[in-house]
């Protein structure tokens, strides 16, 4: 009766943390959005990418010098395979964040829930439930009804397209990201997990970097800098959280990332938010918990 009592408490102690996590993960980058809409559009995306990387693996390197743990992992083909997609996250998260509003691009980021689920039944062979058609239904909606301000009020109606796609693959490719992430949880220390992510990020942004080279600003470097940091703590929360929590539970979490990138968008930005984006908020929300509730027990494939 005491082991069980026990058990339960750290169960709770333990589900406590990764609810700290995830919230801080969440804080964390919708501040390096911030930074990101502040500089996008004066340096190229590639020298971000580099940057955050470059801040990243120094940053990561030390821990695990000072931690004494093997950088290098067990499953590195599937550490390098995370490292990839987090990189293609990458690109298209900040390019998205560059020409929409940051409450925009954020909600649609976070449709990647219903992809988890989705990705996890087509190459997992996981169970899935009919819900999850509503739940694909729902968040397709929401896009739609966070997009439409975007499509009556700006007048270059192919670059908010091409803005909208960018953050829809930016949000499969964080699934993806997501997936390898819950299954080297596992086996694989946080720090290793994160360091693997510049690992792949600087050779992959050095090509582009050589062709659209621009000289930062001494102001340009505050938000460098801040890029860096931030996206480092929120890896460090995420990872942290996902091994904690259960992969749906801890997107959903999550989500406060849309609730702080909102308040910073109306602050900072003097963004404004419409009805038609509270509600395709909502829409998405909605589909992110039934993906969660979906993801809990396998049943009967559909």
């Amino acid at each position: 009766m005491r082991e069980t009592q026990a058990t339960d408490e750290l169960n709770i102690e333990e589900n406590l943390k990764g609810f700290k996590f995830l919230i801080g993960s969440g804080l964390a980058f919708s501040l390096m959005s911030v930074c990101v809409k502040a500089i996008g559009e004066r340096i190229p995306i590639s020298e971000l990418v580099f940057a955050r990387a470059t801040i990243s693996i120094i940053i990561t390197r030390f821990y695990l010098f000072k931690n004494k743990i093997n950088p290098w992992g067990h499953q590195k083909r599937l550490l390098i395979i995370r490292g990839l997609l987090g990189t293609v996250a990458l690109f298209c998260i900040f390019k998205a964040l560059t020409i929409l509003p940051i409450a925009t691009a954020t909600v649609i980021q976070y449709i990647y829930p219903t992809f988890t689920v989705i990705c996890a039944y087509i190459v997992l062979k996981e169970f899935i439930l009919r819900r999850i058609i509503y739940s694909t239904v729902i968040g397709w909606i929401g896009i739609v009804l966070v997009s439409k301000p975007e499509f009556t009020s700006n007048s270059n109606i192919k670059e908010t397209m091409i803005a909208i796609v960018i953050a829809i693959l930016g949000a499969l490719m964080t699934s993806l990201a997501y997936i390898c992430v819950k299954k080297l949880s596992s086996k694989e220390h946080p720090l290793v997990i994160i360091y693997y992510f510049p690992l792949v990020s600087i050779p992959l942004s050095i090509p582009f970097i050589i062709n659209d080279f621009v000289l930062p600003t001494e102001t340009d470097w505050f938000w460098i800098i801040g890029i860096g940091i931030f996206t480092q703590i929120g890896q460090l929360c995420i990872t942290e959280g996902l091994r904690l929590l259960p992969a749906g539970q801890a997107t959903s979490l999550n989500y406060s990332q849309v609730i702080f990138a909102s308040i910073w968008g109306v602050l900072i930005f003097q963004e404004t938010i419409t009805s038609s984006i509270y509600l395709g908020g909502l829409c998405v929300l909605i589909s992110t918990i039934i993906s969660m509730s979906a993801s809990k027990r396998p049943k009967r494939k559909i």
